[in-house]
Protein backbone atom coordinates (compact mmCIF):
# COMPACT_ATOMS: atom_id res chain seq x y z
CA UNK A 1 0.00 0.00 0.00
CA UNK A 2 2.94 2.19 0.44
CA UNK A 3 4.47 1.91 -2.59
CA UNK A 4 1.26 2.23 -4.26
CA UNK A 5 0.25 5.38 -2.03
CA UNK A 6 3.94 7.04 -3.58
CA UNK A 7 3.56 5.83 -7.04
CA UNK A 8 -0.09 7.48 -7.08
CA UNK A 9 1.52 10.57 -5.77
CA UNK A 10 4.68 10.64 -7.53
CA UNK A 11 1.36 10.05 -10.95
CA UNK A 12 -0.42 13.35 -9.65
CA UNK A 13 2.58 15.49 -9.38
CA UNK A 14 3.66 14.14 -12.77
CA UNK A 15 0.22 15.28 -14.46
CA UNK A 16 0.41 18.70 -12.90
CA UNK A 17 3.95 19.33 -14.15
CA UNK A 18 2.91 18.34 -17.59
CA UNK A 19 -0.48 20.81 -17.11
CA UNK A 20 1.77 23.81 -15.64
CA UNK A 21 4.65 23.40 -18.66
CA UNK A 22 2.15 23.13 -21.33
CA UNK A 23 -0.10 25.70 -19.61
CA UNK A 24 2.62 28.51 -20.20
CA UNK A 25 2.04 30.94 -22.62
CA UNK A 26 5.72 31.26 -23.96
CA UNK A 27 5.41 27.58 -25.33
CA UNK A 28 2.79 28.72 -28.13
CA UNK A 29 4.33 33.06 -28.07
CA UNK A 30 7.68 33.32 -29.09
CA UNK A 31 6.90 37.18 -28.37
CA UNK A 32 6.40 36.96 -25.41
CA UNK A 33 10.00 36.80 -23.88
CA UNK A 34 9.70 40.36 -23.21
CA UNK A 35 7.12 39.90 -20.88
CA UNK A 36 8.53 36.71 -19.35
CA UNK A 37 12.61 37.25 -19.00
CA UNK A 38 13.07 35.34 -15.57
CA UNK A 39 13.09 31.75 -17.05
CA UNK A 40 16.21 30.61 -15.48
CA UNK A 41 17.67 27.37 -17.09
CA UNK A 42 19.63 25.12 -15.04
CA UNK A 43 21.43 21.80 -15.75
CA UNK A 44 20.89 19.33 -12.62
CA UNK A 45 23.79 16.46 -11.83
CA UNK A 46 22.60 13.59 -9.48
CA UNK A 47 25.50 11.59 -7.40
CA UNK A 48 25.78 8.19 -8.12
CA UNK A 49 23.29 6.13 -6.24
CA UNK A 50 22.84 2.28 -5.34
CA UNK A 51 21.36 0.42 -8.44
CA UNK A 52 23.37 -0.52 -10.71
CA UNK A 53 21.48 2.09 -13.35
CA UNK A 54 22.12 4.88 -11.26
CA UNK A 55 26.21 4.24 -10.50
CA UNK A 56 27.07 7.25 -13.42
CA UNK A 57 24.79 9.32 -11.61
CA UNK A 58 21.95 11.29 -13.15
CA UNK A 59 21.14 14.87 -15.22
CA UNK A 60 18.24 16.37 -16.11
CA UNK A 61 17.46 19.78 -16.87
CA UNK A 62 15.37 22.39 -14.75
CA UNK A 63 13.13 25.46 -15.93
CA UNK A 64 12.38 28.45 -13.51
CA UNK A 65 10.21 30.88 -14.01
CA UNK A 66 8.93 33.43 -11.33
CA UNK A 67 5.10 34.47 -10.96
CA UNK A 68 4.43 37.85 -12.42
CA UNK A 69 1.47 39.94 -12.34
CA UNK A 70 -0.98 37.60 -15.50
CA UNK A 71 1.58 34.82 -15.76
CA UNK A 72 1.69 32.08 -13.22
CA UNK A 73 5.36 30.97 -12.09
CA UNK A 74 6.58 27.29 -11.98
CA UNK A 75 9.48 25.29 -11.24
CA UNK A 76 9.80 22.13 -13.15
CA UNK A 77 12.32 19.70 -13.98
CA UNK A 78 12.55 17.75 -17.32
CA UNK A 79 13.96 14.05 -16.41
CA UNK A 80 15.30 12.03 -19.87
CA UNK A 81 15.61 9.18 -17.56
CA UNK A 82 12.09 7.75 -16.98
CA UNK A 83 11.26 3.89 -18.28
CA UNK A 84 9.03 1.32 -17.28
CA UNK A 85 9.95 -2.21 -16.16
CA UNK A 86 6.44 -3.25 -16.60
CA UNK A 87 5.97 -2.45 -20.30
CA UNK A 88 5.68 -6.10 -22.23
CA UNK A 89 8.28 -7.74 -22.45
CA UNK A 90 10.75 -5.13 -21.05
CA UNK A 91 13.98 -7.72 -20.29
CA UNK A 92 13.71 -8.87 -23.74
CA UNK A 93 13.49 -5.72 -25.58
CA UNK A 94 16.05 -4.54 -23.67
CA UNK A 95 18.88 -7.37 -24.31
CA UNK A 96 17.96 -6.70 -28.17
CA UNK A 97 18.87 -3.24 -28.17
CA UNK A 98 15.10 -1.78 -28.41
CA UNK A 99 15.27 0.19 -25.24
CA UNK A 100 12.55 2.77 -24.84
CA UNK A 101 13.31 5.60 -22.39
CA UNK A 102 10.82 8.57 -21.61
CA UNK A 103 11.10 12.69 -20.82
CA UNK A 104 8.73 13.63 -18.49
CA UNK A 105 8.35 17.35 -16.70
CA UNK A 106 7.13 17.12 -12.96
CA UNK A 107 7.87 20.19 -10.19
CA UNK A 108 11.16 19.84 -9.34
CA UNK A 109 10.44 19.03 -5.75
CA UNK A 110 9.27 15.99 -6.15
CA UNK A 111 12.67 15.34 -7.94
CA UNK A 112 15.46 16.45 -5.16
CA UNK A 113 13.47 14.85 -2.80
CA UNK A 114 14.35 11.46 -3.87
CA UNK A 115 17.99 12.55 -3.65
CA UNK A 116 17.51 14.29 -0.46
CA UNK A 117 16.22 10.77 0.85
CA UNK A 118 18.92 8.49 -0.36
CA UNK A 119 21.53 11.47 0.92
CA UNK A 120 23.06 12.08 -2.81
CA UNK A 121 24.73 15.00 -3.56
CA UNK A 122 22.44 17.41 -6.09
CA UNK A 123 24.70 20.22 -8.28
CA UNK A 124 23.13 23.12 -10.24
CA UNK A 125 24.71 24.72 -13.24
CA UNK A 126 22.70 27.78 -14.18
CA UNK A 127 23.39 28.36 -17.68
CA UNK A 128 24.41 32.11 -19.22
CA UNK A 129 21.48 32.51 -21.54
CA UNK A 130 19.55 35.37 -23.05
CA UNK A 131 15.84 35.42 -22.52
CA UNK A 132 15.77 34.40 -26.02
CA UNK A 133 17.80 31.32 -25.78
CA UNK A 134 15.95 30.61 -22.50
CA UNK A 135 12.97 31.11 -23.93
CA UNK A 136 13.96 28.81 -26.78
CA UNK A 137 14.85 26.30 -24.69
CA UNK A 138 11.65 26.13 -22.63
CA UNK A 139 9.65 25.43 -25.98
CA UNK A 140 12.02 22.44 -27.32
CA UNK A 141 11.27 20.92 -23.70
CA UNK A 142 7.65 21.33 -24.22
CA UNK A 143 7.94 19.65 -27.53
CA UNK A 144 10.06 17.14 -25.64
CA UNK A 145 7.67 15.81 -23.62
CA UNK A 146 4.99 15.95 -26.15
CA UNK A 147 3.39 12.10 -26.03
CA UNK A 148 4.08 11.78 -29.45
CA UNK A 149 7.80 12.89 -28.84
CA UNK A 150 8.66 11.90 -25.22
CA UNK A 151 9.66 8.20 -25.85
CA UNK A 152 13.35 7.61 -27.47
CA UNK A 153 15.69 4.51 -28.20
CA UNK A 154 17.95 5.10 -25.07
CA UNK A 155 21.70 4.64 -26.10
CA UNK A 156 24.62 3.80 -23.16
CA UNK A 157 26.86 5.76 -24.39
CA UNK A 158 25.31 8.13 -26.88
CA UNK A 159 21.46 8.96 -26.53
CA UNK A 160 21.18 8.88 -22.94
CA UNK A 161 19.88 10.91 -20.06
CA UNK A 162 23.07 13.36 -20.08
CA UNK A 163 23.20 13.35 -23.59
CA UNK A 164 19.85 14.73 -24.18
CA UNK A 165 19.54 18.19 -22.16
CA UNK A 166 22.48 19.09 -23.96
CA UNK A 167 21.58 18.83 -27.60
CA UNK A 168 18.38 20.46 -26.62
CA UNK A 169 20.70 23.56 -25.46
CA UNK A 170 22.70 23.59 -28.47
CA UNK A 171 19.34 23.46 -30.57
CA UNK A 172 18.38 26.15 -28.63
CA UNK A 173 21.67 28.12 -29.11
CA UNK A 174 22.33 27.45 -32.78
CA UNK A 175 25.67 25.84 -31.50
CA UNK A 176 27.53 23.12 -30.75
CA UNK A 177 29.29 23.41 -27.70
CA UNK A 178 33.04 23.41 -27.19
CA UNK A 179 34.57 21.84 -24.00
CA UNK A 180 37.65 23.04 -22.39
CA UNK A 181 38.45 20.40 -19.76
CA UNK A 182 42.21 19.49 -20.80
CA UNK A 183 42.56 15.95 -20.96
CA UNK A 184 44.07 13.93 -17.91
CA UNK A 185 48.19 13.99 -18.03
CA UNK A 186 49.63 10.15 -19.52
CA UNK A 187 47.96 8.62 -22.62
CA UNK A 188 45.38 10.04 -24.22
CA UNK A 189 44.38 6.70 -25.95
CA UNK A 190 44.04 5.10 -22.63
CA UNK A 191 41.23 7.01 -21.92
CA UNK A 192 37.78 4.95 -23.27
CA UNK A 193 34.32 4.16 -22.63
CA UNK A 194 34.95 0.99 -20.99
CA UNK A 195 37.64 2.31 -19.05
CA UNK A 196 35.47 5.32 -17.66
CA UNK A 197 32.76 2.56 -17.06
CA UNK A 198 34.92 0.27 -14.93
CA UNK A 199 36.31 3.16 -12.80
CA UNK A 200 32.38 3.32 -11.87
CA UNK A 201 31.77 0.45 -11.75
CA UNK A 202 34.31 0.19 -8.77
CA UNK A 203 32.03 -1.73 -6.20
CA UNK A 204 29.92 -3.55 -8.62
CA UNK A 205 32.50 -6.04 -9.86
CA UNK A 206 29.85 -8.30 -11.19
CA UNK A 207 28.38 -6.06 -13.15
CA UNK A 208 30.91 -4.61 -14.69
CA UNK A 209 31.82 -8.62 -15.36
CA UNK A 210 28.69 -8.49 -17.23
CA UNK A 211 29.40 -5.29 -19.32
CA UNK A 212 32.60 -6.65 -20.19
CA UNK A 213 31.10 -9.92 -21.59
CA UNK A 214 28.33 -8.17 -23.60
CA UNK A 215 29.81 -5.24 -25.11
CA UNK A 216 32.59 -5.42 -27.52
CA UNK A 217 35.21 -3.37 -28.45
CA UNK A 218 33.69 -0.62 -29.65
CA UNK A 219 33.44 0.91 -26.41
CA UNK A 220 37.49 0.70 -26.11
CA UNK A 221 38.73 3.42 -28.91
CA UNK A 222 39.97 6.28 -27.28
CA UNK A 223 37.30 8.82 -26.01
CA UNK A 224 37.15 12.72 -26.40
CA UNK A 225 36.15 15.41 -24.33
CA UNK A 226 32.74 15.23 -25.92
CA UNK A 227 32.77 11.86 -25.41
CA UNK A 228 33.33 11.72 -22.01
CA UNK A 229 29.63 13.68 -21.21
CA UNK A 230 27.74 10.23 -22.15
CA UNK A 231 28.29 9.92 -18.00
CA UNK A 232 26.49 12.78 -16.12
CA UNK A 233 29.16 13.22 -13.58
CA UNK A 234 31.67 14.02 -16.23
CA UNK A 235 29.23 16.20 -17.95
CA UNK A 236 29.26 18.55 -15.20
CA UNK A 237 33.05 18.85 -15.31
CA UNK A 238 32.71 19.18 -18.77
CA UNK A 239 30.14 21.88 -18.27
CA UNK A 240 32.19 24.12 -15.64
CA UNK A 241 34.97 24.99 -18.79
CA UNK A 242 32.34 24.82 -21.50
CA UNK A 243 31.93 27.62 -24.03
CA UNK A 244 29.75 28.73 -26.90
CA UNK A 245 29.91 31.49 -29.29
CA UNK A 246 28.21 34.58 -29.06
CA UNK A 247 26.63 36.54 -32.21
CA UNK A 248 29.79 38.63 -32.64
CA UNK A 249 32.00 34.88 -32.39
CA UNK A 250 33.18 35.35 -29.11
CA UNK A 251 33.49 32.21 -26.74
CA UNK A 252 30.79 32.95 -23.68
CA UNK A 253 31.19 30.42 -20.97
CA UNK A 254 27.49 28.57 -21.14
CA UNK A 255 27.53 28.24 -17.21
CA UNK A 256 26.86 31.09 -14.64
CA UNK A 257 26.65 29.88 -11.61
CA UNK A 258 27.03 26.55 -9.66
CA UNK A 259 25.05 25.66 -6.52
CA UNK A 260 24.98 22.73 -4.73
CA UNK A 261 21.32 21.86 -3.79
CA UNK A 262 21.87 18.93 -1.42
CA UNK A 263 24.88 18.20 0.20
CA UNK A 264 24.93 14.68 0.59
CA UNK A 265 27.64 12.26 -0.54
CA UNK A 266 30.24 13.71 -2.85
CA UNK A 267 30.85 10.39 -4.28
CA UNK A 268 27.68 8.57 -3.91
CA UNK A 269 25.39 5.99 -2.28
CA UNK A 270 26.96 3.42 -3.99
CA UNK A 271 27.22 -0.04 -1.92
CA UNK A 272 30.03 -1.41 -0.18
CA UNK A 273 32.70 -3.32 -1.86
CA UNK A 274 32.18 -6.82 -3.03
CA UNK A 275 35.00 -9.16 -0.58
CA UNK A 276 37.40 -10.36 -2.97
CA UNK A 277 36.67 -14.10 -2.48
CA UNK A 278 32.75 -13.46 -3.83
CA UNK A 279 34.42 -10.96 -6.99
CA UNK A 280 35.13 -12.11 -10.29
CA UNK A 281 38.52 -12.47 -9.81
CA UNK A 282 38.11 -14.55 -5.98
CA UNK A 283 35.92 -16.56 -7.85
CA UNK A 284 37.69 -17.14 -11.27
CA UNK A 285 40.97 -18.45 -9.06
CA UNK A 286 38.79 -20.90 -6.95
CA UNK A 287 37.52 -22.24 -10.25
CA UNK A 288 40.82 -22.61 -11.84
CA UNK A 289 42.06 -24.53 -8.98
CA UNK A 290 39.86 -26.54 -9.14
CA UNK A 291 40.33 -27.24 -12.54
CA UNK A 292 43.80 -28.20 -12.15
CA UNK A 293 43.03 -30.40 -9.50
CA UNK A 294 40.81 -32.61 -11.57
CA UNK A 295 42.42 -32.26 -14.66
CA UNK A 296 45.78 -33.60 -12.76
CA UNK A 297 43.35 -36.62 -11.59
CA UNK A 298 41.93 -37.16 -15.03
CA UNK A 299 45.72 -37.29 -16.30
CA UNK A 300 46.69 -39.79 -13.90
CA UNK A 301 43.31 -42.59 -13.93
CA UNK A 302 43.73 -41.15 -18.33
CA UNK A 303 39.51 -40.79 -17.66
CA UNK A 304 37.55 -37.34 -18.08
CA UNK A 305 35.18 -35.97 -15.19
CA UNK A 306 32.09 -35.72 -17.59
CA UNK A 307 30.09 -34.26 -14.75
CA UNK A 308 32.58 -31.24 -14.81
CA UNK A 309 32.68 -30.54 -18.36
CA UNK A 310 29.06 -30.53 -18.61
CA UNK A 311 28.58 -27.88 -15.84
CA UNK A 312 31.66 -25.70 -16.98
CA UNK A 313 31.01 -25.99 -20.67
CA UNK A 314 27.11 -25.42 -20.68
CA UNK A 315 27.87 -22.30 -18.08
CA UNK A 316 29.87 -21.45 -21.18
CA UNK A 317 27.36 -21.98 -23.79
CA UNK A 318 24.57 -20.56 -21.99
CA UNK A 319 27.01 -17.07 -22.32
CA UNK A 320 28.28 -17.63 -25.86
CA UNK A 321 24.08 -18.59 -26.65
CA UNK A 322 23.67 -14.78 -24.49
CA UNK A 323 27.02 -12.90 -26.98
CA UNK A 324 25.75 -14.82 -30.14
CA UNK A 325 22.26 -13.23 -29.79
CA UNK A 326 23.98 -9.82 -29.11
CA UNK A 327 26.13 -9.67 -31.77
CA UNK A 328 23.92 -10.80 -34.14
CA UNK A 329 20.48 -10.04 -33.21
CA UNK A 330 20.36 -7.16 -31.21
CA UNK A 331 20.57 -3.41 -32.23
CA UNK A 332 23.04 -2.50 -29.80
CA UNK A 333 25.90 -0.79 -31.38
CA UNK A 334 28.40 -1.64 -28.94
CA UNK A 335 28.02 -5.39 -29.10
CA UNK A 336 29.95 -6.31 -31.89
CA UNK A 337 31.94 -7.25 -32.82
CA UNK A 338 33.02 -8.95 -29.73
CA UNK A 339 36.08 -11.19 -29.88
CA UNK A 340 34.62 -13.51 -27.12
CA UNK A 341 33.08 -15.20 -29.23
CA UNK A 342 36.33 -17.37 -30.20
CA UNK A 343 35.38 -18.16 -26.46
CA UNK A 344 32.11 -18.46 -25.67
CA UNK A 345 29.86 -19.57 -28.69
CA UNK A 346 27.12 -21.68 -28.82
CA UNK A 347 29.90 -24.25 -29.70
CA UNK A 348 30.26 -25.34 -26.54
CA UNK A 349 27.03 -27.53 -26.18
CA UNK A 350 29.07 -30.14 -28.62
CA UNK A 351 31.20 -30.81 -25.53
CA UNK A 352 27.89 -30.73 -23.44
CA UNK A 353 26.38 -33.27 -25.07
CA UNK A 354 28.93 -35.14 -27.03
CA UNK A 355 31.03 -36.51 -23.79
CA UNK A 356 27.81 -38.53 -23.61
CA UNK A 357 27.12 -40.56 -26.52
CA UNK A 358 30.10 -42.87 -27.23
CA UNK A 359 29.52 -42.42 -30.94
CA UNK A 360 30.24 -38.61 -31.08
CA UNK A 361 34.08 -38.93 -29.44
CA UNK A 362 35.70 -38.06 -31.92
CA UNK A 363 33.18 -35.03 -33.26
CA UNK A 364 34.37 -33.76 -29.32
CA UNK A 365 38.26 -34.17 -30.26
CA UNK A 366 37.78 -32.03 -33.03
CA UNK A 367 36.03 -29.41 -31.49
CA UNK A 368 38.50 -29.70 -28.46
CA UNK A 369 41.41 -29.31 -31.34
CA UNK A 370 39.96 -26.39 -32.40
CA UNK A 371 38.84 -24.73 -29.69
CA UNK A 372 42.13 -24.40 -27.95
CA UNK A 373 43.79 -22.81 -31.13
CA UNK A 374 40.67 -20.64 -30.42
CA UNK A 375 41.70 -19.77 -27.11
CA UNK A 376 45.42 -19.26 -28.17
CA UNK A 377 44.89 -16.61 -30.49
CA UNK A 378 42.36 -14.95 -28.11
CA UNK A 379 44.65 -14.31 -25.31
CA UNK A 380 48.07 -13.74 -27.40
CA UNK A 381 45.84 -11.46 -30.14
CA UNK A 382 43.00 -9.51 -27.85
CA UNK A 383 45.11 -6.46 -27.88
CA UNK A 384 45.87 -6.47 -31.57
CA UNK A 385 41.71 -6.98 -31.48
CA UNK A 386 41.58 -3.29 -29.70
CA UNK A 387 39.32 -5.50 -27.64
CA UNK A 388 40.22 -5.48 -23.77
CA UNK A 389 39.53 -8.13 -21.26
CA UNK A 390 38.01 -8.14 -17.94
CA UNK A 391 40.83 -9.09 -15.33
CA UNK A 392 39.03 -12.46 -14.36
CA UNK A 393 38.41 -13.43 -18.21
CA UNK A 394 42.66 -14.82 -18.56
CA UNK A 395 41.71 -17.61 -15.70
CA UNK A 396 38.37 -18.44 -16.91
CA UNK A 397 39.99 -18.85 -20.43
CA UNK A 398 43.15 -21.01 -18.64
CA UNK A 399 39.96 -23.36 -17.19
CA UNK A 400 39.00 -23.60 -20.76
CA UNK A 401 42.33 -24.51 -22.11
CA UNK A 402 42.86 -27.13 -18.97
CA UNK A 403 39.69 -29.38 -19.73
CA UNK A 404 40.60 -28.96 -23.71
CA UNK A 405 43.98 -30.10 -23.15
CA UNK A 406 42.85 -32.57 -20.78
CA UNK A 407 40.57 -34.61 -23.07
CA UNK A 408 43.43 -34.26 -26.18
CA UNK A 409 45.73 -35.77 -23.70
CA UNK A 410 43.15 -38.66 -22.17
CA UNK A 411 41.77 -39.21 -25.43
CA UNK A 412 44.81 -39.62 -28.03
CA UNK A 413 44.89 -42.83 -27.49
CA UNK A 414 41.29 -44.07 -28.03
CA UNK A 415 41.29 -41.25 -30.81
CA UNK A 416 43.69 -43.23 -32.78
CA UNK A 417 42.40 -46.24 -31.65
CA UNK A 418 39.61 -45.30 -33.24
CA UNK A 419 40.99 -44.14 -36.12
CA UNK A 420 43.03 -47.46 -36.94
CA UNK A 421 39.85 -49.38 -36.25
CA UNK A 422 37.62 -47.73 -38.89
CA UNK A 423 40.85 -47.86 -41.39
CA UNK A 424 41.14 -51.86 -40.41
CA UNK A 425 36.84 -52.12 -41.11
CA UNK A 426 36.95 -50.39 -44.25
CA UNK A 427 40.28 -52.88 -45.33
CA UNK A 428 38.24 -56.06 -44.39
CA UNK A 429 35.51 -54.34 -46.76
CA UNK A 430 37.28 -54.41 -49.33
CA UNK A 431 39.06 -57.15 -49.09
CA UNK A 432 35.69 -59.06 -48.10
CA UNK A 433 33.88 -57.80 -51.41
CA UNK A 434 36.87 -58.65 -53.69
CA UNK A 435 36.50 -62.06 -52.44
CA UNK A 436 32.66 -62.19 -53.19
CA UNK A 437 34.10 -60.77 -57.03
CA UNK A 438 36.25 -63.79 -57.63
CA UNK A 439 33.67 -66.29 -56.41
CA UNK A 440 31.29 -64.82 -59.14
Amino acid sequence: MTRFAKFTTLFIYLLTGLCAIADTPAHNQPDSVASNPDIRVSLITCAPGREVYQLEGHTALRLKKEAAPGHAGYDEVVNWGVFDFKSPNFLYRFVKGETDYMAWAYPFEIFIEEYRQEGRRVVEQVLDLTPAQAARVETLAAENILPENRTYRYNYVKDNCATRPVALIEAALGDTLTFNTPAPPGNANAITFRSEITRYHTNYPWYQFGIDLALGSGIDRPMDSRGQIFAPVFLQRQLETATYSTPQGEPRPVVKETRVLNHGIPGGVTAAPTPLPFSPIGVSVALLALTIAISIRDFERRRTTRWFDTILYGAFAVAGSLIAFLIFVSKHEATSPNWLFLWLNPFSFIVVIGIWIKRCKRVVYCYQICNFAALILLLAGHHFFGQTLNSAFPLLILCDMMRSFTYLYVNRGNHDATISEASHSKKSHRRSANGCRQEK
